[in-house]
């Protein structure tokens, strides 16, 4: 039982940290759109920099891929909280192992979100990684490497 409850607690801890996001992202959106409008203009990479030709200096499609991250982050909260509650409810049923579906539907989310998104199109495509106090590589890696580990324990079988 203490095995399903702690995947159970994992789950929704992110979709708490998640809601936290996305409430953020909402309440205080300059903040976050800044971030986004520094890595897509690519304005603190080296300035010799032969990529610099693919930065993106419009502002309607800066918002446009903030808003995306911000829906993205949405799903997956919402998957998350959907998924936590499905394991709490079958936490003492044969259920359980189907109930992890939604639950690893949203850390899939979450993973790609700051693979795909984050590390390849911001860190590498934008050259994120050359942008100084706009470098979020770390912060992605964070928390990549945590849902990562939360989907890896959801996963494994629980003793009988």
């Amino acid at each position: 039982m203490s095995w399903r409850l702690s995947k159970t607690m994992l789950v929704l801890a992110a979709a708490l940290h998640w809601s936290i996001v996305v409430f953020n992202n909402l309440v205080d959106h300059a903040t976050n759109l800044q971030f986004v409008q520094h890595v897509l203009s690519m304005d603190t990479v080296v300035e010799a920099n032969r990529g610099s030709w693919r930065a993106i200096h419009s502002p309607l499609v800066q918002h446009a891929f903030y808003w995306l991250i911000i829906v993205t982050e949405a799903a997956a909260m919402t998957l998350l909280w959907w998924g936590g509650i499905l394991l709490l409810r079958n936490l003492k049923s044969d259920g359980f192992g189907a109930a992890k579906e939604r639950a690893v539907q949203g850390l899939t989310l979450v993973l790609l979100l700051f693979f795909s998104g984050f590390t390849s199109v911001g860190g590498e495509w934008f050259m994120m990684w050359q942008a100084g106090r706009w470098d979020g590589l770390d912060a992605a890696a964070r928390l990549f490497a945590i849902h990562a580990l939360i989907l890896l324990w959801l996963s494994q079988r629980e003793p009988d």
